[in-house]
């Protein structure tokens, strides 16, 4: 397999139908890497991560495997505790190989629209790095529109008959990145309006609902931050004031904070604090803390809906 980077950042679908096809395009790619003494990470759904480690064998310990249901579980969680979090703990000037597989059959409608977003920052997130990700996709089981949108988010994109990179004619991640910045459907009526002297009260009343709906523990915490950022956030970059929503949907208990500002960086929350950063740490902390992270935002204002699993 030739997968010499034709630039320094280089970033490819492959599509892969069974068993057997999957483990011709990842492990061979997995291989190149330890080979040219490159490091390089697995981050893939725990059947695939077992499937792999059980291939490569002694070669496995030389790999960081992650199980991409647990890291990924939030696709904002992607860029900033996965992707980064490896190729920015690299030696300066090393090429860092992965292979991320953060769409699988079983995500979720909510979820989707975010892992799609996700793919499609990659390449803004790491352009001009020498990075090389490769992100399986099951065609088999995946319907057609999420295949258009691999095209449309990778440059790049394999098939097991054609194990050169081709391009793809379809790619378009701004559009993409515009397509899916959906409004979000709307959150129960009964709501919380905020300004600056009412950031506590916003706080308990996020807590005394998310505790009534059976959130406790460290979840119960993370809520907490969760509204405490998003609620700050709304104050002191979004107009003044917000609303604020929590109820339960399912096994999760929702927190949904709209206000009048626009989120003009697309990355934001995405990316990695500066060690030496003063502020703008919130959404970064929520999309770490949170299980899922859903935005809507444009000119008219901006609404982020954030979930927290009762059992998780």
């Amino acid at each position: 397999m030739n997968d010499a980077p034709s630039g320094p950042f280089v970033h490819s679908a492959l599509f892969y139908g069974d068993e057997d096809e999957y483990l011709a395009g990842t492990v061979p790619f997995v291989q190149d890497a330890l080979a040219a003494g490159e490091p390089v990470a697995v981050a893939v759904p725990g059947e695939n991560l077992r499937l792999l480690r059980d291939v490569l064998g002694a070669d496995a310990g030389a790999v960081r495997l992650l199980d991409m249901r647990q890291a990924g579980r939030n696709p904002g969680r992607i860029l900033p505790g996965v992707l980064h979090a490896f190729a920015d703990a690299q030696p300066p000037g090393r090429r860092v190989r992965v292979v991320g597989e953060p769409v699988w059959p079983g995500r979720t409608a909510a979820e989707y629209p975010a892992c799609v977003q996700h793919e499609a920052l990659i390449n803004t997130a790491f352009r001009g790095r020498g990075i090389t990700v490769l992100c399986p996709y099951d065609i088999a089981r995946l319907d057609p529109r999420t295949v258009a949108d691999a095209h449309a988010t990778h440059p790049l994109y394999r098939t097991p008959g054609s194990p050169e990179p081709r391009p793809s004619v379809g790619y378009a991640p701004e559009a993409v990145l515009a397509r899916y910045n959906l409004p979000l459907p709307p959150a129960p009526s009964v709501a919380f309006a905020f300004d600056a002297g009412s950031l506590p009260t916003a706080r308990h009343f996020a807590t005394a609902e998310a505790a009534r709906l059976g959130l406790t523990g460290v979840r119960l915490h993370d809520l907490a931050l969760i509204t405490a950022e998003l609620t700050t956030n709304s104050v002191v970059h979004g107009g003044g004031s917000g609303t604020l929503w929590v109820w339960g949907e399912g096994e999760y208990v929702v927190c949904e904070v709209a206000d009048k500002g626009h989120l003009t960086d697309p990355l934001a929350g995405r990316r990695p604090a500066a060690g030496d950063q003063r502020g703008g740490r919130g959404l970064l902390l929520v999309n770490l803390v949170a299980d899922l992270v859903r935005v809507h935002t444009g000119t008219a204002g901006t609404t982020i809906r954030c979930l927290v699993g009762l059992g998780s």
